[in-house]
């Protein structure tokens, strides 16, 4: 899985000219899942994105976590995270999971980020055409991939 983790002040995902998910400050995630993500890959990125240090203490020094600070965390699928520009110029999604594999991985990732934040996540719909808008806070923007760890 790799995850696209942003601190924002505020960021929403709207389907369609409405709103359908909203967050203040916090994390927007963009995920993506590979064909070879298992649940372990789900539930390592949520225990690391929940704990990550990256919002400011009262020193101006990253030593707060989302959890710690009370923000909140809105998720959004993204194959694209998967692309492979090797050859040509138009991107190859052949490593993204198809929606049989992804779409379970995805929903057991949403909850282990719940259990981890200890309130609900807001998330975008999986496979819409969605405007997703935000705030980056900072700018703080940060990758990570589960096969790397690190």
């Amino acid at each position: 899985m790799r995850v696209i983790i942003q601190r924002t002040s505020q960021a929403s995902v709207t389907i369609d000219g409405t709103v359908v998910s909203a967050i203040g400050q916090g994390l927007l995630v963009l995920v993506g899942i590979e064909g070879d993500d298992i649940v372990d890959d789900a539930q390592w990125l949520a225990g690391k994105i929940v704990q990550m240090r990256i919002f400011s203490d009262a020193d101006g020094k990253m030593n707060l976590s989302v959890k710690d600070i009370g923000g909140d965390i809105l998720v959004v699928s993204q194959f694209t995270l998967h692309a492979s520009t090797k050859k040509g110029n138009r991107p190859s999604f052949l490593r993204a999971a198809r929606p049989e594999i992804a779409i379970p991985l995805y929903e057991q990732f949403l909850a282990a980020l719940e259990t981890e934040l200890g309130k609900p996540v807001r998330r975008g719909v999986f496979a819409a055409d969605m405007k997703v808008a935000l705030i980056n806070d900072g700018p703080v923007t940060i990758s990570m991939d589960s096969r790397a760890r690190e």
